[in-house]
C-alpha cells in the first residue's frame, strides 16, 4: 500500500520512501545526466519517438537507471516488463518471452524488458536472451553497477547500445534535495522544513552521488524535526551515523582509486597522492597491497632520477607490514610523498620494454664466445671465454661488445636528463666515447 486517505487533513498521504516518490516523470526533469539523456542525446531523440533500441545502463548507485527506466515504461506504448536479477530466473525469462510472442503476433505490440542488476545473471541466463534480442521478440533494457566488459557476456554486449551514466555531480543532488524539501505534492513540501545550501551539501557529501541515498537521509533526518523546523548538521549526523567510505576492493571503482593513486605520484602531485592513499587506508586495503603499487612506482616512474626512491619504498613496506595499521600510513605516506616529490625518470622501464620486445621476435640469438661460460673443461678449446677483456684489469670499464652480433649498435636504454640520471649518463657517455678498443685483444685470465 502507497498511499492512503488522510481525513483529518482531507488529502491523500503517501507512504512510498522519498526517493521513489520524486522519481521524475519525464526526461527533462532527470538532472545531472545530461550528457545521456539531454535533449541533444541519441537516448532522448529515441524515446521521443518511441523506437528504444536495446540499451545496457552503466553506472553507480543511485545515478539514475532505475529512472530512466521508469521514464521510458511511462512514455512508451509497448508492453514493459520489470524483472530483478536477484529474484528472477530462467522461467521468468522464458514467461516474458512466451508473452512477448503472444502480444506480437495478436496485437502488433512490443515488449521492453527492464533487468536490473543484470550482472547478477550466470552465463547461461544472458545467453537465453540473445535469440530473443535478435529476433526483435523483445527490448532489452539493462541496469548494472558494475563494469559490464567484465560482467556482461560478449555476444550480449555486442547486442545492446552502452549508456555510461556518472554519479551525480554534487550541484545536481542539492538541486533534487531542494526540489524535494519544497514539492508539496509528491515531496516535503507541506511540512514546512527549512535547510540551508551546506547542510544539503552535507547530506550530498554523506550520500556521495547517491542520489537515493541522499533522499532517504533528507526524509529521515527531517523526520526529526516539528512542522517548519529547520534542518540543521545534528538531525543528519544522528541519522547518518558515521561516513562509510564508498570502496570495495573487488569493484572496478577500486581500480579507478589504484590508477588514480599512482598517477598521482607519477604527475608529482603530493596532495592528490595522499588523498587516494587516504581512500584506500580509510577503505581496508591490505598494507602488502598498497605497498606493491608504490614499490612499482619508485621503480617505473622515478628509476634512475632518483635511485633511493625504490629503496624508500622498500623499506616502507616492511616497515608497515611490521606495525600495521593505524601506525602504517605513517611509513606509507613517507614513501608516497617521497616519490611524488622526487625528479621522474622511466628510463628503465622502457629499456626492458624494448628488449624485451626485440628478444621475442627470434629464438636464436648468439653470444659472443669470449662472454660464454669457460668453467668447464674442454670450455676453452671451443673458443669459450677466449679473449675476454676483464674490466678491474683496465680500471674498471673495458670497451668491448657484449651485445650478440647481430644486434651491434642497438640501444635500449635512452637516458633522461633529470635528477641524479643527469650525472649517471653522463659517466656512461664519457666511458662509451673512449677510444680504447676490445673485443678479441687479449685473453682473460677471468671467467
Amino acid at each position: 500500500m502507497d498511499s492512503l486517505f488522510d481525513y483529518d487533513n482531507g488529502k491523500t498521504v503517501s507512504y512510498a520512501p522519498l526517493a521513489d516518490r520524486m522519481r521524475p516523470d519525464r526526461l527533462e526533469d532527470i538532472l545531472g545526466q545530461e550528457r545521456a539523456v539531454g535533449k541533444n542525446s541519441f537516448l532522448y531523440r529515441m524515446i521521443e519517438k518511441d523506437t528504444i533500441p536495446s540499451i545496457l545502463l552503466f553506472g553507480p548507485p543511485g545515478c539514475g537507471k532505475t529512472t530512466i527506466a521508469s521514464v521510458i515504461a511511462k512514455m512508451t506504448e509497448s508492453r514493459f516488463v520489470k524483472l530483478n536479477a536477484t529474484a528472477s530466473g530462467t522461467k521468468d525469462i522464458r514467461d516474458v518471452v512466451s508473452q512477448a510472442k503472444e502480444d506480437l503476433r495478436y496485437y502488433r505490440r512490443r515488449t521492453i524488458v527492464f533487468i536490473d542488476e543484470i550482472h547478477r545473471f550466470n552465463k547461461g541466463q544472458q545467453d537465453l536472451l540473445l535469440p530473443y534480442l535478435e529476433d526483435g521478440t523483445i527490448i532489452l533494457i539493462g541496469a548494472t553497477t558494475e563494469n559490464p566488459y567484465f560482467e556482461i557476456n560478449r555476444p550480449l554486449l555486442s547486442r545492446v547500445r552502452l549508456i555510461h551514466l556518472q554519479a551525480l555531480p554534487e550541484s545536481a543532488e542539492i538541486q533534487i534535495l531542494r526540489r524535494a524539501l519544497t514539492d508539496k505534492e509528491k515531496g516535503l513540501g507541506s511540512y514546512g522544513y527549512q535547510a540551508t545550501d551546506d547542510v544539503l551539501k552535507m547530506i550530498s557529501s554523506y550520500a556521495s552521488g547517491d542520489i537515493r541515498m541522499a533522499l532517504n537521509l533528507l526524509e529521515q533526518a527531517s523526520s526529526l524535526l516539528p512542522v517548519n523546523g529547520m534542518l540543521t548538521a545534528r538531525e543528519v549526523e544522528e541519522v547518518a551515523g558515521e561516513h562509510l567510505s564508498v570502496y570495495d576492493k573487488n569493484s572496478d571503482y577500486h581500480y579507478d582509486i589504484v590508477s588514480a593513486f599512482i598517477k598521482s605520484m607519477r604527475g608529482s602531485d603530493p596532495d592528490a597522492a595522499l588523498h587516494y592513499l587516504a581512500r584506500m587506508i580509510d577503505g581496508g586495503e591490505k598494507t602488502s597491497f598498497i605497498s606493491r603499487r608504490i614499490m612499482i612506482c619508485a621503480a617505473e616512474d622515478v628509476g634512475l632520477a632518483d635511485p633511493r626512491a625504490l629503496s624508500v619504498a622498500v623499506a616502507a613496506a616492511q616497515a608497515a607490514e611490521m606495525v600495521g595499521f593505524p601506525e602504517a600510513k605513517i611509513p606509507l605516506s613517507e614513501a608516497v610523498l617521497y616519490i611524488a616529490l622526487a625528479p621522474k625518470s622511466n628510463s628503465a622501464v622502457v629499456g626492458i620494454d624494448r628488449a624485451m620486445d626485440e628478444v621475442k621476435t627470434r629464438t636464436d640469438w648468439s653470444i659472443p664466445d669470449y662472454l660464454k661460460d669457460a668453467h668447464y673443461s674442454g670450455a676453452r678449446e671451443m673458443g669459450h671465454g677466449n679473449g675476454y677483456l676483464y674490466p678491474h684489469d683496465f680500471g674498471g670499464w673495458v670497451k668491448q661488445r657484449y651485445l650478440p652480433r647481430e644486434l651491434e649498435g642497438h640501444v635500449y636504454y635512452k637516458p633522461i636528463s633529470n635528477g641524479e640520471e643527469t650525472m649517471i649518463s653522463k659517466r656512461w657517455e664519457e666511458r662509451r666515447n673512449k677510444g680504447n678498443t676490445g673485443g678479441s685483444g687479449k685473453t682473460g685470465l677471468h671467467d
